[in-house]
């Protein structure tokens, strides 16, 4: 999408005002029609500032957010004028807030915080004490003694799967005996 100057907006909107308005997109080269529509909506809605360019950031409360994306799924206002009427002049900001909504629910509207996160100047020598301290807090015997405890439930799972293989063996040689012998029996017959 091309950025087009304020003076170049301005005079497609005095030309559509003016009323020369058909095929305004074929006379100002302008490949969306749509933009020209939305130039004169903000236009006639916030004047000249609606037809600028915003250099600054607009930050909306999470309140303004979700009463707009609420008032936009229950009404059967178009985007660009529930923009106009709560005073947005990027409606495409609305559809952004309608498509989180419904991805995320309500929390998805909320501020994040954006950037790294900020490290705490702490010294080093602290946190390897911390990290010694750490290290002789599980040689404790309430640790020692968890580890012990689980090693003896492995160890007790461990032999009733031996003991299951062992049976499930034993089984299958008993069926393939059976199996050998009516095989067998079936052709001293014939």
């Amino acid at each position: 999408m091309a950025k087009y100057s304020f003076a170049f907006k301005k005079k497609v909107v005095t030309a559509y005002l003016n009323g020369k308005g058909g095929q305004l997109a074929q006379k100002f080269n302008i490949p969306n029609k749509c933009e020209a529509k939305k130039w004169i909506d903000n236009y006639t809605a916030f004047g000249d500032d609606g037809l600028k360019r915003s250099r600054k950031n607009e930050y909306y409360s999470f309140e303004k957010k979700l009463f707009v994306v609420e008032l936009y799924l229950s009404s059967e206002i178009s985007i660009c004028e529930l923009a106009i009427r709560e005073g947005i002049t990027n409606p495409s900001m609305i559809s952004i807030w309608v498509n989180r909504f419904r991805a995320a629910g309500p929390d998805a509207l909320r501020p994040c915080k954006k950037g790294r996160k900020k490290i705490l100047n702490k010294p080093k020598v602290e946190s390897k004490v911390q990290k010694l301290e750490e290290s002789y807090l599980d040689t404790s015997a309430e640790h020692v003694k968890e580890l012990e405890d689980e090693l003896l439930k492995l160890r007790i799972e461990n032999a009733f799967l031996k003991e299951l293989r062992r049976l499930r063996l034993q089984d299958e040689a008993k069926m393939r005996e059976r199996h050998l012998s009516s095989t067998a029996s079936e052709e001293s017959s014939d």
